[in-house]
């Protein structure tokens, strides 16, 4: 689904995870108070098991240390993924870094509910839960001012997994591509902070293009689950068949379409960079090392040649870690946090003209 929320799943219960989840949405992303407006959990997402009624507590102290263990797990959640957004949370606040974590471990559960292996009917039934626990949430005074309009939103691009294989134009995907990980983009950004109303269209522009590298990197793993996600109308245009995708090699039609769909990317990053300089200055840091970080992933498929047949491209360690210390001690700028391209390479040959993304 949306980025690469999580490709490692966690081992807790899923009875502790929506409990602690909920502490920790509520109290941080919406305010109110944790102990009325705690997120049930959804029962065809956490099994047949059942919270007890809660009985009101009036000791202050436990409360927090269940606050306290919600965030430790959030977080527990987010480490165990392996993401390049864990590692971008150590550069905020610690109340951002815990915002941020909530936010981690809500996309995580919904993503699991429509990417396990239950039946189509469990699935909606999850979903929907989720979907109602959100609203039970949302009740409180919004802490950061963030519609939880995105979020549901989030769980209707789930929703959309469950159903949709193809998409026939990149409207439609967009649309897609919105709803998973713009939706991201646009929660992070309230939390990062901003005044500037153009941060919003940016950090959806930003989503977009990180949903685009990754469905450039994952698109054999897609379709071996039964999907591919770039549009049928560019697939035409290049003369790459469907069933080309599960044969195990990149034909010279497949790299021009990734090269095309890459451009569409890179316009996207390009714009989406601006998005720096608008959001808090405790929180470019974490903005920077993504946006750093997803682009050179983004610039190593193409120097490689878009590689998606083998084994997943990845970055280096030791080069993650060189962002991030460049992100916490080095110069962030708007000039700077794209990773170079050897522009030469996208082409085939390393000639011919620049396709625009349309």
């Amino acid at each position: 689904m949306g980025y690469d929320t999580l490709h490692r799943r966690p081992s807790v219960s899923r009875v502790k995870q929506a409990g602690l989840l909920g502490r920790a949405l509520v109290a941080h992303l919406f305010g109110g108070n944790p102990r009325s407006n705690e997120i049930a959990p959804p029962p065809a997402v956490v099994g047949a098991q059942v919270y007890p009624e809660r009985k009101p507590r009036d000791a202050a102290p436990a409360d927090q240390v269940n606050l306290a263990l919600s965030y430790e797990e959030c977080h527990r959640i987010a480490r165990a993924s392996h993401s390049n957004f864990y590692y971008a949370f150590f550069l905020l606040p610690k109340p951002k870094r815990d915002a941020l974590a909530a936010l981690y471990a809500f996309m995580r559960l919904v993503d699991d509910v429509s990417d396990e292996g239950q039946g189509f009917l469990a699935k909606q039934r999850g979903l929907a839960k989720w979907r109602a626990a959100l609203d039970e949430a949302a009740t409180g005074q919004q802490r950061y001012k963030m519609p939880a309009r995105y979020l549901h939103d989030l769980i209707s691009g789930a929703e959309m997994d469950l159903t949709v294989r193809t998409y026939p134009t990149f409207d439609r995907l967009r649309e897609y591509c919105y709803r998973v990980a713009g939706t991201v983009g646009l929660t992070c950004t309230h939390v990062f902070g901003f005044s500037d109303a153009r941060a919003l269209d940016l950090a959806e522009k930003l989503g977009l293009a990180f949903q685009l590298t990754n469905i450039i990197r994952d698109v054999h793993e897609d379709y071996k689950l039964g999907r591919i996600y770039l549009p049928e109308e560019d697939l035409r245009r290049y003369g790459v068949l469907p069933e080309d995708f599960g044969r195990g090699e990149a034909t010279l039609g497949i790299r021009e379409l990734l090269r095309f769909e890459a451009e569409r990317a890179w316009q996207l990053y390009e714009e989406g960079s601006a998005l720096l300089s608008l959001i808090d200055a405790d929180s470019r840091g974490a903005l920077w090392l993504l946006v750093h970080t997803y682009s050179a992933l983004l610039s190593r498929i193409e120097s490689l040649g878009f590689p998606v047949f083998g084994e997943r491209v990845r970055l280096p360690k030791a080069e993650k870690m060189m962002f991030i210390a460049q992100a916490r001690f080095g110069r962030r700028t708007e000039e700077n946090v794209l990773e170079k391209r050897d522009r030469d390479r996208r082409r085939v040959g390393g000639t011919g003209s620049r396709r625009r993304a349309g």
